[in-house]
């Protein structure tokens, strides 16, 4: 049986630690600050925050080219020449990356990759990689097909949302207007933003600080998607305070969960979420 390699965006915040323990590889996506162009893990969040302060321009997110998966297709192959890839994507509505993979590969001639939309950016992206990578570990017999119908099934279940504690960033890359953000910043709102069949959606507000709303949020998600209490995913952006995160962690030791796993914002979905952002992942029990 060939060996079948996990290739993902690092919009999906996996570190190079956590790639590496699991032989996931990794395709830039990029962010621009103004005419430079960076690699999307390759620079602190932090740096985005230092160049909207000084030019109060937002930078700019973009999705892989195909240049970007010609060049690790064959980095793939180099080491490892049997290898079959299993492409788990960044969703495909909010950004380019899935069309250029299916660029390269038609162009390229390239046999051997399989493709699946996660419709899930960020930490649900993360759970859905790595929780494919440990299951390929337990069942090294599995085909590309039925991986692929695996991480199918798993990106259905995956639910995420995440809450700013800032609407400046969505003012600035003009997802809301200015007199929403004067009038959420005054009134201490901030908008959920849940990730619904691929797309970023707000759904619900909460009001006060972060604080008292990333512990209700926890456990409301949790109770509201009936997620698996083996383990979720939280997500921080720099800027988030330590007492919010543990006030998120002791909330979701209360509800019974067993595991955490804390995840860093990237430079893509940082650019959204801005400064001290906060979010939960989990595992669906719906059926």
């Amino acid at each position: 049986m060939d060996k079948l390699v996990i290739l993902a965006e690092t919009g999906s915040d996996i570190t190079k630690e956590v790639a590496e323990a699991y032989g996931i590889e990794l395709v830039p996506m990029h962010v621009s600050f103004g005419s430079e162009a960076k690699d999307d893990g390759t620079f602190p969040a932090e740096e985005i925050y230092g160049y909207y302060e000084r030019t109060g321009t937002l930078p700019k997110t973009s999705g892989c080219v195909p240049e970007d998966f010609t060049k690790i297709f064959g980095e793939i192959r180099e080491k490892y020449p049997e290898t079959r890839i299993l492409y788990l994507a960044y969703s495909a509505v909010t950004t380019c990356s899935y069309q250029s993979a299916q660029i390269a590969i038609d162009t390229g001639h390239v046999e051997g990759v399989t493709c699946v939309d996660t419709k899930q950016v960020s930490a649900g992206q993360y759970a859905v990689v790595v929780k494919m990578a440990k299951l390929l570990r337990e069942h090294p017999e599995w085909t590309p097909e039925e991986a692929a119908k695996q991480a199918a099934r798993l990106s259905g279940q995956v639910k995420m949302c995440f809450v700013p504690d800032t609407l400046e960033f969505l003012r600035a890359g003009g997802r809301v207007s200015n007199a929403a953000a004067l009038a959420g910043s005054l009134l201490k709102l901030h908008p959920c933003i849940e990730i619904l069949d691929g797309y970023l959606q707000a759904t619900k507000k909460f009001r006060g600080n972060m604080g008292k709303i990333a512990p209700k949020l926890v456990k409301e998600y949790i109770a509201g998607q009936k997620l698996s209490l083996d383990e979720i995913y939280l997500i921080w952006a720099p800027g988030l305070l330590s007492d919010t995160m543990k006030a998120a962690e002791k909330a979701a030791y209360e509800c019974g969960v067993k595991k955490i796993t804390w995840v860093q914002t990237g430079g893509v979905i940082t650019c959204h979420g801005g400064p001290g952002a906060f979010g939960i992942v989990g595992f669906s029990q719906q059926i």
